[in-house]
């Protein structure tokens, strides 16, 4: 499913691809060493558990697998830019300050969040959804191999590197609209 926000269309669910574009396998990592050691690209689900988290959550990718030139975004697709997430983010909340970092306007988060605590952990601040976007907290998957904030946090890459190994990104909180 998708969802138009202004004048983009963004897709309303988490990634869920096992292969590159060019039809070659982004490897499964499910050792902690083995991923902190990864210079190329790799997926896993949270707590390496896909019976639970698959069907919800999706994958989740660690930077080498979205900056890979191969591209992990269905054809006719690619990860939205650092530049792209700023003009959504000023369509639902014109008081963002798109040049800051950290969190930036009013309720941006909570237009974007799904609304309630099926999933969110409450309080789920501001969530009312109303972009359609429907995010969900899928945590994330640390430089160490560790899991961490499931219910908490949802976190997006953009396609815009920060340095050489990381990337300009998107979280949204569940104490945080």
């Amino acid at each position: 499913p998708i969802v138009k926000i202004g004048n983009q269309w963004w897709m309303q669910k988490n990634l869920n691809a096992v292969k590159y574009t060019d039809d070659s396998d982004i490897p499964n990592v499910t050792d902690n060493t083995a991923w902190s050691n990864l210079t190329t690209g790799a997926y896993c689900w949270y707590n390496n558990d896909s019976a639970t988290y698959n069907n919800e959550y999706g994958k989740l990718y660690n930077w080498y697998a979205v900056n890979d030139s191969r591209k992990i975004a269905p054809a006719g697709w690619h990860v939205a830019t650092d530049s792209e997430w700023n003009i959504m983010e000023k369509f639902l909340d014109n008081t963002v300050d798109t040049t800051a970092t950290g969190w930036v306007g009013t309720d941006v988060g909570g237009k974007l969040k799904e609304a309630g605590t099926v999933h969110w952990t409450s309080p789920n601040t501001g969530a009312t959804n109303s972009s359609g976007f429907s995010a969900l907290p899928g945590g994330y998957r640390n430089y160490d191999g560790t899991f961490n904030y499931i219910g908490n946090y949802g976190f997006w890459w953009s396609a815009t590197e920060y340095d050489a190994t990381n990337a300009w990104l998107r979280n949204l909180y569940c104490n945080n609209s």
